[in-house]
């Protein structure tokens, strides 16, 4: 147990931005009075650990820049709370792929250089679960990348944790690209590339595991990027998928936001961000060329994790299976006993998915 509460934290995330970044994201914006203290304190944190910054950039540039990358990614697709994180957990068992950890997250600029001093710090302090859903939580474990992206460019759907009154303006424009610029598209591939580079090489990954619930709005520009990767579409019902958000965007807000929402415009935007997520994906999906795609019902997985494992390296033809199938078995075997957090529908939560999200309801056969 880390010495930090996780909804107390002096601090957020953003104290591992570089200083450009730090101020793109916030400069004239709306700090709410309540957490002005937590504004200044990231602030000042930031802007002495930005000194470290070029430390990392020459050597990136020393031995990464010009290294091309020898396989496409493997992106795991799907909306918040659809079973991402464990698929991304049970696949990063196999050695050959790299990916992006928790630390790195927090502190992208400080991979190259000083990464065990700041890390064991971090693992001091941090808690050894997710406050959230209680799956494990530890420095080198495999986190989903748009935090780190958001701490290395301002261009991200997750500045709506630190501004969430801006929500649905991050989601048009950075999580569905709809309406970016050329130049902030081209800043977003060239941070991705960069941090993908510094996974592969922290991880000692040939190939990168993407887990990022914001990338299933962009699949038209990472095909465009990586015209070879391979796609796995999570699938979940949509009932426990929006209690399961409704819980998880709440108390994740909590230590990270500089003003306040209410709990009822969190929800609108909840709503409405998974129907734009949804129908994104569904318009684009076309584009991922055949046989680099699969779509999985989540349910169907947390039953069967290792055989089903196994049919999707057949399927997107991924090499290494029989090399990771006992590190598989044994992370597989070891979560048997976990206790998930079980949902019990409310009428208004029933009546506000058939309201709002019918459509998938209809195209995936889900009931209540």
């Amino acid at each position: 147990m880390g010495l930090l509460d996780f909804n107390k934290l002096p601090i957020n995330t953003l104290v591992g931005a570089d200083w450009q970044t730090f101020h793109r994201i916030t400069a004239g914006q709306a700090i709410g009075p309540g957490y002005r203290n937590k504004y200044r304190l990231t602030k000042a944190v930031c802007r002495l650990l930005s000194l470290l910054k070029p430390l990392q950039d020459r050597r990136y540039q020393q031995l990464l820049a010009d290294r091309p990358l020898e396989h496409a990614p493997v992106f795991i697709l799907g909306h918040w709370r659809s079973g991402t994180t464990f698929m991304h957990n049970v696949l990063s068992c196999d050695r050959h792929f790299g990916y992006n950890t928790t630390y790195q997250t927090v502190f992208p600029h400080l991979m190259m250089w000083g990464q065990p001093f700041f890390k064991k710090n971090m693992s001091w302090l941090m808690p050894d679960q997710r406050p959230t859903d209680n799956m494990e939580l530890a420095v080198d474990l495999p986190q989903e990348e748009e935090f780190a992206l958001t701490n290395m460019m301002p261009y991200t759907y997750y500045n709506f944790w630190f501004l969430p009154q801006r929500m649905n303006e991050y989601a048009d424009k950075y999580l569905l690209f709809d309406g970016i610029t050329p130049e902030e598209l081209k800043t977003f591939e060239e941070m991705f590339t960069k941090l993908i580079k510094i996974s592969l090489w922290n991880t000692h990954g040939t190939q990168f595991l993407s887990k990022n619930p914001p990338h299933t709005g962009r699949v038209k520009e990472l095909v465009k990027m990586f015209p070879d990767a391979k796609f796995i579409y999570l699938i979940r019902n949509p009932y426990t998928v929006f209690e399961s958000t409704r819980s998880f965007f709440t108390n994740t807000l909590r230590p990270l936001q500089l003003q306040d929402i209410s709990d009822a415009r969190l929800q609108e935007n909840i709503l409405s961000v998974y129907s734009k997520l949804y129908h994104k994906y569904e318009a684009d999906k076309h584009l991922i060329p055949k046989g680099n795609l699969v779509e999985v019902r989540f349910e169907d997985y947390e039953r069967h994790p290792f055989g089903m494992t196994e049919d999707i390296y057949r399927r997107l033809s991924l090499p290494g299976f029989d090399t990771a199938r006992t590190a598989i078995q044994s992370y597989v075997d070891k979560l048997k006993g976990y206790q998930k957090n079980r949902y019990a529908y409310k009428p208004e939560t029933v009546e506000l998915v058939e309201q709002h999200w019918s459509f998938a309801l209809r195209q995936w056969g889900y009931s209540r």
